[in-house]
């Protein structure tokens, strides 16, 4: 595919403008000086400025006629007519080639497994299980003794190495497994709540090879992740709005797997697009 400048400036502006409206109200926070405790970790954990999410590429082998500007950039290479460009796969693996191993395996491994939908959000009351201090100064809807019961009254079954190497001390041997970041690709499910925000991390990681659109769509998606995660925590967060899913109740149980099962679905989608647009027909052939 090639792209005149008109259609790509075009597509750019209008992602810029997607874009804007998504970070919006995090800039307006931070010109204030005010801290979120659902919304900052988009931009705390997934530490990627307004700035990176709002630079637009067309994905990998799409070429940008009259786009001399970006002759420089990383990982594009000259395209078939003077001034051209395209996002190049083969020099992203070139350059980092780790890195592109690392991000496939997680993409198709985890693509390629049933997903779980048994731990009903309970990394996060693990993070906070017989602890004195917690990650978020804001009281627990509970109490202490009230969330670690909820903990002690469950099977812990996280495999995201990411949240359970924020489990208390306490907390870790309660888990169904001992979780490594080795063993990561070997064990992420697409059931996970992190597993599907994380794809937004791998987009980010891919820099000029993901579309725009998919950037943002997996932004989205992290985004209404990060919200039922909350939701589901033992923190009361009332003073933001934010309503509880009970997950110590079977009718909290039952919404946060509906729902859960819901974002694994949009992720399957998003997981099998990124393969397909950074790799093409290589992603189509083993896919």
């Amino acid at each position: 595919m090639v792209l005149s400048r008109d259609e790509w400036t075009a597509r750019r502006e209008a992602h810029e403008q997607r874009a804007d409206a998504l970070t919006a109200e995090h800039r307006t926070r931070i010109g204030r000086g005010e801290k979120h405790p659902v919304w900052d970790f988009l931009f705390t954990y997934y530490a990627y400025k307004p700035a990176q999410l709002r630079r637009w590429h067309p994905g990998a082998g799409v070429e940008l006629a009259d786009a001399a500007e970006r002759g420089t950039w990383r990982w594009y290479s000259p395209g078939s007519t003077p001034d051209a460009v395209v996002p190049d796969a083969q020099a992203f693996a070139r350059e980092k080639p780790e890195l592109a191993s690392l991000v496939e395996r997680m993409l198709r491994r985890t693509a390629s497994r049933p997903g779980q939908f048994g731990c009903f959000g309970l990394h996060e009351w693990a993070m906070v299980y017989r602890a004195d201090e917690h990650r978020h100064p804001v009281p627990l809807r509970l109490g202490q003794a009230g969330t670690d019961a909820v903990v002690e009254a469950h099977d812990l079954r996280c495999t995201h190495f990411d949240a359970f190497r924020f489990f208390t001390p306490a907390a870790v041997p309660r888990n169904r497994a001992s979780l490594t970041r080795d063993a990561q690709p070997l064990v992420e499910q697409p059931g996970c709540l992190h597993a599907g925000m994380d794809l937004y991390k791998w987009a980010m990681k891919l820099g000029p090879l993901v579309p725009g659109d998919l950037l943002l769509d997996a932004f989205e998606l992290a985004r209404d992740i990060r919200l039922l995660d909350m939701e589901a925590a033992p923190y009361d967060l009332s003073p933001w709005g934010v309503v509880p899913v009970p997950i110590e109740t079977p009718e909290g149980k039952a919404e946060y797997v509906r729902r859960q099962r819901a974002f694994a679905e949009r992720g399957a989608a998003l997981r099998f697009a990124l393969l397909s647009s950074w790799l093409g027909d290589d992603a189509l052939r083993a896919a």
